[in-house]
């Protein structure tokens, strides 16, 4: 019997009936990853931009993340076919594109992620595990229908081309990254500034005017509630290694004695 893909991320935004939440995967550990897909998110991002992952690592965690509901989505460090190509094969169904700040970036994407004649990524589905070695049936002419592709706006350039971004085909998504965004306007780490926030709904309204489903990243619970009441269609709430460091932190501060602060008692 032929084998069956999952949906991709595509597919489960068109069918969910709330907002889909999940988390970064950044630690480059399978391990990892597996505990966090077993969380019960929806989704996780397994980051190749700003983390140690290279197409093995990914592999693994992708194989990890296989065995649970949780969709993964792989972002690549930068818009290039070579590299897409490779994340594709390695059987990754669902890629996020980092700082798209124009019409033409997204149709490169969407170029790198479809076959010839309607695209450019390179034929190697007997040698893959995108299409199981060929064991799913008629892969390569319903390639489209396997793969989802969403790009991220994240800079002041990006914002004011979100509408032409947002209309090119083959795009499926869009996510706001307000931290670059918010260096781009001037107030680096200032992710939560009134004016940064009014930019990333400013790009909500567009995608959604587009028919185009629209997320992004939100560390902070308040900020990410404020997002979800405006409309955004899928979520980033947490980063394993975030979460790791302040629960380390959070450890340290409960069980160890500020050393400064005994040694003045003592007097």
């Amino acid at each position: 019997m032929p084998l069956q893909l999952a949906p991709t991320l595509r597919d489960r935004l068109a069918a969910a009936s709330r907002p889909l939440v999940g988390m970064w995967v950044c630690s480059g550990s399978p391990l990892v990853a597996e505990v966090c897909a077993g969380a019960g998110l929806d989704w996780l991002l397994i980051d190749m931009e700003h983390s140690p992952n290279g197409l093995e690592s990914v592999l693994a965690q992708l194989y990890a993340v296989s065995a649970y509901p949780s969709t993964a989505l792989v972002r690549v460090p930068v818009n290039d076919v070579v590299m897409i190509k490779q994340v594709l094969d390695l059987g990754a169904q669902n890629i996020l594109v980092p700082m798209v700040s124009s019409a033409a970036e997204a149709e490169a994407a969407v170029d790198a992620v479809r076959y010839p004649p309607r695209g450019s990524r390179g034929v190697g589905s007997a040698l893959a595990r995108s299409a199981r070695w060929n064991r799913v049936d008629s892969y390569l002419p319903n390639a489209d229908a396997h793969v989802s592709l969403f790009v991220q706006i994240e800079n002041s350039a990006g914002v004011d081309a979100a509408a032409e971004i947002a209309a090119v085909d083959g795009v499926d998504g869009i996510f706001v990254g307000p931290s670059d965004l918010a260096a781009s306007m001037g107030l680096l780490g200032q992710q939560s500034h009134p004016d940064v926030e009014a930019a990333v709904l400013r790009t909500f309204d567009i995608a959604r005017d587009a028919g185009t489903p629209v997320g992004v990243n939100a560390f902070d619970p308040a900020v990410a509630d404020r997002y979800l009441s405006a409309g955004a269609a899928f979520v980033l709430v947490g980063a394993d290694v975030s979460l790791l460091a302040r629960g380390s932190e959070a450890l340290a501060a409960r069980f160890i004695a500020d050393d400064g602060a005994a040694e003045r008692a003592s007097y």
